[in-house]
């Protein structure tokens, strides 16, 4: 099931690792503003022809020099995570926007992640921590649906530029294991949309678990259905049965460990929620900006999960969560993050494929 050198897409040629010659793109990575928690962003870039221009060897090579360390084997973004698995529940509520098979009424298999962003997988937990959620579904005809989301309800990049220069002003100094405010402070004044973003993000405090997160597409998507007609879409999956919190986490696995406890208590679900955009009028190529709350929202299934594992070769450890892998009626919008994430994923699997893989850097052991 793990990805490994391929995949089946419809929106294009199989990805897998990507050409080095191809246009290329970035990934994310943790930031912090200001003693707000953000999360990384993406960045366009085009091959190197001329002038220096960012690829995504240059995106990977900033989140390694910005990892606080050497970590071979490991994701070069959400290096701490772990595996999980269950499936999804198509209501068939998502039939009338998109012909996918995923909107199709029955259960389909899935395997997922929970991570924490960063290249560095030994990172404490924090109850501020950005956290990440993929998903890999598992449709008729071979096809797959992978998701890569966040708990965050926007992104803090709107251009390659801004992103490359981010990631250095929001990275750790060396001699205080913190970004330097004022750096921070320079940045975000000299770029509004961020700033604008940071706000968003800040007006509601993290959820204190996983169990209790919500995740975000942040990126638009297009849905065709079957007489097709087009509808520009954004995602998010909402806690169904969140557990109760028990109070303040401890350790530095803290929000992994509250996972494992609740996951095994019951299976976790998620209502997966799309948001319809009003064409011409909602932004499809800027994740900064927020859609009006009034949008129609559908639910078109559940995603439970069940299981819980450490990563390794028998589950989601060489699998990519390219959200450019989907089935036949859903696109990419015209963000070009999406295939700045795409581009970076493939870089990052590159590199890890020929490095000696530790084991996952969270342990679950057996009830």
């Amino acid at each position: 099931m793990a990805e490994r050198n391929s995949h089946k897409s419809t929106t294009g040629p199989n990805i897998g690792p990507i050409p080095l010659n191809r246009r290329t793109l970035l990934g994310g990575a943790a930031v912090a503003a200001l003693g707000a928690a953000g999360i990384g962003g993406f960045l366009f870039a085009e091959d190197r022809i001329g002038p220096w221009r960012l690829t995504a060897r240059d995106i990977v090579d900033r989140l390694q020099d910005t990892a606080g360390g050497s970590f071979p084997g490991w994701r070069r973004n959400h290096a701490k995570g772990v595996a999980v698995a269950g499936y999804f529940d198509s209501n068939g509520n998502g039939a009338e926007l998109s012909k996918a098979s995923a909107f199709r009424s029955g259960r389909y298999r899935l395997a997922g992640r929970f991570s924490l962003a960063g290249g560095n997988p030994h990172v404490p937990d924090t109850p501020t921590a950005p956290r990440g959620l993929g998903l890999q579904l598992f449709l008729p005809d071979g096809e797959q649906w992978r998701m890569a989301m966040l708990n965050i309800p926007v992104f803090l990049d709107a251009t390659a530029q801004d992103f490359y220069d981010r990631t250095l002003a929001f990275a750790e100094d060396p001699a205080t294991g913190k970004p330097d405010p004022a750096v921070m402070k320079d940045y975000i004044a000299s770029h509004p949309k961020t700033a604008a973003a940071l706000a968003v993000i800040g007006q509601g405090a993290p959820a204190p678990t996983f169990a209790t997160s919500t995740f975000f597409s942040l990126n638009a998507f297009r849905f065709t259905d079957g007489d097709g007609r087009t509808v520009p879409v954004r995602w998010r999956l909402e806690p169904e049965n969140p557990p109760p919190a028990t109070g303040p986490a401890n350790g530095d696995n803290a929000l992994f460990d509250g996972l494992v406890t609740d996951l095994r208590a019951t299976p976790l679900r998620w209502r997966l929620m799309v948001v319809v955009g009003e064409a011409g009028v909602d932004p499809t190529d800027d994740a900064t900006r927020m859609w009006p709350n009034d949008r129609r929202t559908v639910h078109v299934g559940t995603v439970v999960l069940d299981r819980i594992e450490t990563e390794s070769a028998d589950n989601v450890r060489d699998v990519n969560f390219d959200p450019l892998v989907l089935p036949n009626g859903i696109e990419a919008s015209d963000d070009p993050l999406l295939q700045a994430r795409s581009a970076v994923y493939g870089e990052s699997f590159r590199r890890r494929a020929g490095e000696t893989k530790p084991v996952g850097a969270v342990v679950v052991k057996e009830a």
